[in-house]
């Protein structure tokens, strides 16, 4: 039985998280069904942006305890390196992501959307690495990626302290991109998918590609990673029929990726 709803609108895929008994814990299963989608997604050229949620009243509250329990070191290594193949290979994809965050986004939940290029969340998600209260620490990337969006500070309280924050403190410290009533969350966030989709498919791609990769590199690496992507998008179609839509007054007709 499928953990994962795949639905297409238009240019966007939606992916709904569905184990709403279990507040859509990640399970083995249900990261492997990730990895497929992403695997997909990159190769399903007439996707341009995903938008993630979760069914219920959960985003994702965390992994599941339940499975975890019975591992050993080696077992518990080997999810480990599972759960950071998924947040890969999201971060990863050519196309935007856009986490649509409707409640709980605990320990793996909040790793997950955190492997999206920005969060959008209902003004009644709550965040938090409650790891350490179940004598464990992030295994999905939470150490790194939590970091890059807000500071090692508060970073460090959310892993070491263990308790959750609202989505007002997530707001304010970075953590969120914006906030959401409720019943606005989704289509706000498929709103935001659907203009991104009317973007230059490689351009888009391209951007990201020099952030993602940029982020880890030095000032020069950087900018140089920068200006290799400009000049190579700058000798194709798309730039051109970019630059001669605005021209001519006229909205750029882009061809998929």
């Amino acid at each position: 039985m499928s953990r994962i709803r795949s639905e297409r609108r238009g240019s966007v895929e939606l992916l709904t998280l569905d184990r709403p008994k279990v507040l859509n814990a990640l399970d083995r299963a249900t990261l492997e069904e990730l990895l497929d989608c992403c695997g997909r997604l990159g190769a399903d050229t007439s996707v341009r942006a995903v938008v993630l949620t979760g069914e219920g009243r959960a985003f994702v509250a965390g992994a599941d305890i339940a499975e975890m329990r019975g591992l050993d070191a080696q077992q518990a290594e080997v999810f480990s390196r599972l759960g950071h193949a998924v947040m890969d290979a999201l971060e990863s994809l050519a196309v935007p992501t856009i986490a649509a965050v409707n409640g709980y986004a605990l320990g793996g939940g909040c790793e997950l959307a955190c492997a999206c290029d920005w969060i959008y969340a209902s003004e009644k998600a709550r965040f938090g690495q409650p790891e350490v209260n179940l004598g464990l620490i992030p295994g999905f990337g939470g150490t790194r990626r939590l970091v890059r969006r807000v500071g090692s500070a508060w970073a460090k309280e959310l892993v070491l302290g263990g308790e959750p924050i609202d989505a007002e403190t997530a707001l304010r410290i970075g953590l969120v991109n914006r906030l959401f009533a409720p019943d606005a969350l989704l289509e706000s966030a498929l709103d935001a998918a659907e203009k991104i989709a009317g973007k230059g498919p490689l351009a888009v791609a391209a951007a990201k590609r020099v952030i993602l990769q940029g982020q880890d590199a030095d000032a020069r690496t950087a900018h140089a990673l920068e200006q290799a992507a400009f000049g190579e998008i700058s000798g194709g179609a798309e730039r051109a029929e970019g630059m001669d839509a605005f021209l001519e007054k006229r909205d750029p007709s882009f061809k998929d990726r």
